[in-house]
């Protein structure tokens, strides 16, 4: 079944209430995912730098003295600020690849949540709510977020199954529904090269976006193009630097409402994720066409 919600600010209220509101909605989809939850808010971009967020089994070995583990491998972190079973690595523009190929080496356990200026994804087992607490989520301002809570259909309980799915630098995905082509499309982006560390199938949808828009599509042309490729029921919606979209299938049997007001636009698989945002009593609500795409996008160079 899954839950999906999604907060675009057009005003510096709501960016500064972006965790608060977003975990609002997330608890309020528990039913809908009680087995796992994550979210991915863009925030803090700084020139010349990228974040990299990771997550550990076992924090408290696998972050202690990480830097300097990193060091004999050249990767100079300008920073580590560790929460709960995440950490985020502040670094160099351009040195992402070094810091994977150096944690395969001294930090095996350790998975790459996101990269990029402004994305930072946490998730974990657990209920919404739960998780939403564990990092602090009402305490992050953002210029936009999603979140999803899961109930596991297509792959174990994990958190590396957990939504949202990174596959480039500061894109995400999240998802609700099926698709059943997944394994077909798998093997043909690894033989494109794609990594692909899972066998969810929203990770593939993911990944097939990334390879789209590496060669030379934007997010739009991407996703019309998903159209035709992607085989199932799903309603996506994606992040980017700037901002999200929205695709369902052509059937559009997955829920989804949409809200906007001159603050906000709004996204969530049901009207009760929304209810409690300010203004939403005067707000456009509507329900997304199918295959159809909706985006929303700050102007480049915006950051929280």
């Amino acid at each position: 079944m899954c839950g999906i919600v999604g907060l675009f600010a057009k005003s510096q209220s709501i960016e500064q209430e972006m965790g608060a509101h977003l975990g609002a909605m997330l608890a309020t989809m528990s039913d809908r995912g009680p087995d796992s939850a994550g979210f991915a808010v863009y925030r803090d971009a700084r020139p010349d730098e990228i974040k990299v967020v990771l997550q550990s089994p076992d924090p408290d070995t696998d972050f202690e003295e990480l830097e300097e583990a990193l060091a004999p491998h050249g990767v100079a972190l300008k920073s580590v600020e560790r929460i709960e079973t995440h950490a985020i690595l502040r670094l160099p523009a351009g040195q992402s690849e070094a810091l994977r190929e150096a944690l395969a080496e001294v930090r095996p356990a350790i998975r790459v949540m996101s990269r990029g200026n402004a994305i930072e994804i946490y998730k974990e087992v657990g209920l919404p709510e739960d998780v939403s607490r564990r990092f602090a989520l009402d305490k992050m301002s953002g210029t936009h977020a999603v979140g999803h809570t899961r109930m596991a259909t297509e792959s174990a309980v994990t958190t590396l199954g957990a939504h949202p799915f990174s596959t480039a630098p500061d894109q995400c995905l999240v998802h609700n529904g099926s698709m059943s082509n997944h394994n077909n499309m798998r093997r043909t982006l690894r033989h494109a090269g794609v990594r692909i560390e899972t066998e969810n199938d929203t990770e593939v949808a993911a990944a097939y976006l990334s390879w789209r828009m590496a060669g030379g599509q934007n997010l739009g042309e991407a996703l019309e193009t998903g159209l035709k490729e992607y085989d199932g029921f799903y309603t996506f919606l994606v992040g980017t630097e700037t901002g999200f979209g929205v695709l369902r299938d052509p059937i559009a049997c997955k829920p989804a409402v949409m809200a906007e007001t001159a603050d906000y636009v709004a996204f969530g698989s049901e009207y009760r994720a929304l209810v409690n945002l300010p203004g939403i009593e005067a707000a456009k609500v509507w329900e997304p066409e199918p295959a159809t795409v909706y985006f929303w996008q700050h102007q480049q160079g915006l950051a929280a």
